[in-house]
């Protein structure tokens, strides 16, 4: 395993063990989601130089692109949930709940 491959991996692995097991505010938990798409495109950006194809180069503007709608949709969520409920901590949230 590169180095370079080694230290995205682990990018990503971090961010996924972030997500997973310190879920305390929702703000934490879209940082963890943006770092693991931050790796993936890199790591996909690396990966289409590597092997010199035209055909995917499109693909990390495309994960770019979509990274950036799911970044702007959380924030939109993050903003309501904190006007509706006062505080972006997940465990007061409750979806049973008007």
């Amino acid at each position: 395993m590169t180095p370079v491959h080694f230290s995205f991996s682990s990018a990503f692995i971090l961010g996924l063990m972030g997500l997973a097991f310190h879920r305390t505010h929702l703000l934490s938990a879209l940082l963890c989601l943006e770092g693991m798409m931050l790796s993936l495109f890199i790591a996909l950006a690396l990966w289409t130089l590597h092997f010199e194809s035209t055909g995917f180069s499109t693909a990390p503007m495309l994960l770019l692109a979509f990274s950036a709608c799911e970044a702007s949709t959380g924030l939109a969520l993050l903003v309501a949930t904190a006007r509706t409920h006062g505080t972006d901590r997940l465990q007061n949230l409750n979806l049973l709940q008007c």
